[in-house]
């Protein structure tokens, strides 16, 4: 149990510090702890409400939020979260669908995709809509908050510069999150760890710390450097399996 809160500490701090709510690396360390999948999905955006909470008053009050680029993907990711928040996929599908975005964390966490360019291009609403969307229903779906996926999104397609896509994601993980949850509330399928309020507490802290730190400009590159390594391992176990269960 303490080396699971550890993680889930050192993970929340690192989500945090760009802006994420940490739910892939909840996954991961939930996965390599064989805790059930029926537990994952509730705990980790649980965690992620508070934790991009923070993560997007930090950010906000640093002056890099940009209402004008978050509103088309809200637009589209609420609702459709809600969706998949209501699903129930079953145990395997869902596990091979977050390996697969977990690889995605990996690659954001090593810092191969959503690298910083040169020059902002403004955003179509109805595009930011679509892409919206189609994160908001995977969100609820697998219990991520989305951000991991668009943050690269914003940089890759030079919509938003490092700092505003951290502010952006923060506050688009804390809606979808909410929304989702709210799905699974809804189905009657919310079923969080035991003690779930020690990880509650334990991913504050985290976030907190995370948030301040990264909207101040400093980093940590070697702890993102081994998260990834337990991203990439969780991702490997949970593909694995979902593999094995296709076979």
């Amino acid at each position: 149990m303490e080396y699971v809160l550890i993680c889930i500490l050192i993970i929340a701090f690192l989500y945090a510090s760009v802006g994420h709510g940490g739910a892939s690396g909840y996954h991961a360390v939930m996965a390599l702890f064989a805790v059930e999948a029926i537990l994952m999905k509730s705990t980790a955006l649980t965690l992620n409400i508070f934790v991009a909470g923070i993560s997007f008053y930090h950010y906000q009050k640093s002056g890099y939020f940009k209402w004008k680029l978050f509103l088309p993907f809200a637009l589209g990711s609420i609702p459709l979260a809600y969706l998949g928040g209501v699903i129930n996929v079953e145990e395997d599908i869902y596990k091979g669908i977050l390996g697969i975005f977990l690889v995605f964390a990996t690659l954001k966490m090593l810092g191969i995709i959503g690298k910083e360019r040169e020059g902002l291009i403004k955003l179509p609403f109805g595009l930011g809509i679509i892409f919206g969307g189609i994160l908001g229903f995977i969100s609820g779906l697998i219990g991520i908050g989305g951000g991991i996926i668009l943050s690269p999104v914003l940089l890759i397609f030079r919509w938003a510069k490092m700092k505003q896509a951290a502010a952006i994601s923060a506050l688009f993980i804390l809606v979808n999150s909410v929304s989702g949850l709210s799905g699974i509330i809804s189905s009657g399928n919310y079923k969080p760890i035991d003690d779930i309020w020690i990880w509650i507490i334990i991913a504050i802290i985290g976030g907190f710390a995370g948030s301040y730190f990264g909207s101040k400009k400093i980093s940590s590159k070697r702890v993102q450097y081994l998260l990834a390594i337990v991203l990439f391992i969780a991702s490997i176990k949970l593909l694995i399996t979902f593999f094995d269960f296709i076979a």
